[in-house]
This record gives C-alpha cells, structure tokens and sequence, in this order.
C-alpha cells in the first residue's frame, strides 16, 4: 500500500511539474507585438489598449465614432505609446471587418494578438424587447468576434510564439441577467464561440482565451440603451455598475486580462465573486433561478406605454443618477473616454465595451 501511494505521489508530482512548465512555455511578451482591439475607443477597451501600449505593444483601435477614436488615440500617445493606428470600423459589417483587419496587419508588418471586446447594451423588461434588439446584440456580440478571428487568421497562424485571441464576455454569459436578455443571450453565444474557437485553433498553436468579468466601472452607462421605465433602469444599472465593494475598476480588470492573455489561460472570471457566481449557477442551479427571478421582481416594472422605444443614458437622467450613489462610475466615464460622443447629444447604440 505504501508503495502505491508513492508511485502515486511521485506521478502527481510529475504531472504537476509537467503542466508548469508548459504554462510557463506559453508565456509571451508584448513588446512589438501587433495588437488588435475592438470596441478599442473607451470604457475597458480602451483601458486594455493602455496595457498592452505600456508594454510595448503596437495597438489598433477599432470602434464606430471618429471622434472617440481620436481621443483614444491621443490618450495613449499621451502615454508615449510606441504605434496607435485608430480605425473606424463597425464589426457588423464584414468587409469593414476585413479592411481594417488588413490594415492592421499590414501597418504593424505583423498581427499577434485579437481583443474582441465591441458591445452594446439594452436594457429593460422583456416585454420592451424586439425582435431586432436580439439581432443587433448577436451582430455585435456573436458574428462580430467570428468575421474579426477569421479574417485575422492568417497573421495569428505565423505569430511568434502562438498567436492569442481574448474574447470578452461576461458573467452575463454564464448566468443571465434579468432585463437583460438580448445581452446575455448574446453573451452566451459568444461563450460557446469562444470555447470551439479554442478547441479548433489550437493546433495553429493559437491560443483562446474566455473573459466573463462581472461589474466593471467602466462608465458605461451614457452608452447603454434603457427601455420601458428608463429613468428607473437607468438608475438600477449605474448605481450597481458604481458598487464599491462588488465591482473592479476597469484598469485592474485590464490588467488582469492583459496577464491572462499572456499566459495563454483558458477562462478568467477577472474577480472572485464572478467566478463564484458561475460555479453556484453550475452547482445549484435551481437555487440561482429563484434568485434571479427574485430579481426580476425587485426590477423597475413593465409600463405598457412606453412601447419598443429605447432612450439613451444621457436621456435617463434622473436623482439617483447621476449622483452621489454613482460618482464612481461617473469618475470612470470620464476616465476611459465615454463622455466623448456625448456630450451635447443623445448618445447613439455603440460597439464599445460593455460593463459586466
């Protein structure tokens, strides 16, 4: 008995150094490397790019609005970063897709890295969904990543050292979000993408990494799109996206995904109650189900009136927000360039990052 426990052990062991040293040999640095960044512009895409640029990484941005491109793009030259190639692109549209992927590769002589990290977000009750807010969502979400891994293949395939790709999520992709729906949904979707991509891509020696944070303070509310009572689900929405204590701030959470990128990790969740949310939704399920149809009970209610129409978060003003409940999330709308479209106008549905 005691030799088996040692033959065992010593295989365990053997096992364990094995893995650690094929971790270790998946590492990577990022100086010189090119690195290309959807919804690139604010929120928690912009404040990737500010990693990978710090390290020396060739950064292209990819986002709708000219001007908040070129904000960006002053942002991190302000920071003396070595290459920022800011493209106007919308990943709903293929060849623009295509485009800027090739642009990309053929300014930096080389395409290392793909961050698909473009959003939007409705919210509201179900019954203020359409049918064409499920499609925008999955556009963005789901088919955007797809058009921008596959046109980007072909540099990732010659990239020294394995070419890597992070697809931003959510824990919304794991555990869906009441008045949240065609977010989540899509934000599954992309989990399962995500998952076969890494499956398929690996004998390229391409690595795919699953980010499912959970909040962020990003400020992303003035580009959220809210329905039914807006000024309410406006107001639920930036005081949680500015909680203390439940979110992280979107330089952490960058960092933190800048370093699972470089260790060619499989899933991060970002912070811990994320990742334990997920695990008690894939333990207790039942129990996660009441809590989250508890939740939906604690949410703004359907107001028939309303219709289908959307306001955006610069319209949802209200006493709640902003105010002193969300000065952290308004501190971080100012910080990572999402008041830059904004302000002196409605804000239109954007493909930039999205908060959780």
């Amino acid at each position: 008995m005691a030799s088996w426990r040692g033959w065992a052990a010593a295989g365990a062991a053997a096992a364990a150094g094995a893995w650690a040293v094929a971790r270790a040999r998946r590492r990577i640095d990022f100086a010189g490397r090119g690195v290309l960044i959807t919804g690139g512009s604010r929120g928690l895409g912009l404040a990737i790019a500010r990693r990978f640029a710090a390290e020396g990484a060739q950064v292209a941005l990819l986002a709708r609005e000219g001007a908040e491109l070129t904000a960006a793009r002053r942002d991190l030259e302000g920071r003396r970063a070595p290459s920022v190639l800011p493209i106007v692109c919308d990943v709903r549209d293929r060849i623009q897709v295509r485009t800027a992927v090739r642009e990309a590769a053929e300014r930096f002589g080389r395409l290392d890295v793909v961050v698909n990290d473009a959003g939007v977000i409705q919210v509201g009750p179900l019954e203020h969904m359409e049918r064409r807010d499920f499609e925008e969502a999955l556009e963005v979400h789901l088919y955007g990543p797809l058009e921008v891994v596959m046109a980007a293949l072909p540099w990732l395939r010659e990239a020294p050292g394995g070419g890597r790709v992070v697809n931003i999520s959510s824990l919304g992709g794991k555990l869906a979000v009441p008045h949240m729906l065609p977010y989540s949904a899509s934000k599954h979707a992309l989990v399962g993408l995500s998952d076969g991509l890494r499956a398929e891509l690996r004998k390229y020696g391409i690595l795919v990494t699953t980010v499912c944070p959970g909040l962020m303070r990003t400020g992303s509310a003035p580009h959220a799109r809210f329905k039914g009572r807006h000024r309410a689900e406006h107001a639920w929405f930036a005081v949680a996206a500015g909680l203390p204590l439940l979110t992280i701030s979107a330089e952490r959470a960058a960092a933190r995904i800048v370093e699972a990128c470089r260790r060619g990790q499989t899933s991060h969740y970002v912070t811990v109650p994320s990742r334990l949310s997920a695990l008690m939704n894939e333990l207790f399920p039942g129990l996660m189900a009441e809590l989250t149809v508890l939740t939906d009970r604690l949410l703004p209610a359907w107001a028939p009136e309303a219709g289908t129409r959307s306001w955006s978060g610069q319209e949802s003003h209200s006493e709640w927000a902003p105010s002193w409940a969300t000065w952290l999330s308004d501190a971080a709308a100012r910080r990572h360039n999402e008041l830059t479209s904004v302000e002196g106008r409605p804000s239109a549905a954007s493909a930039g990052s999205a908060a959780g």
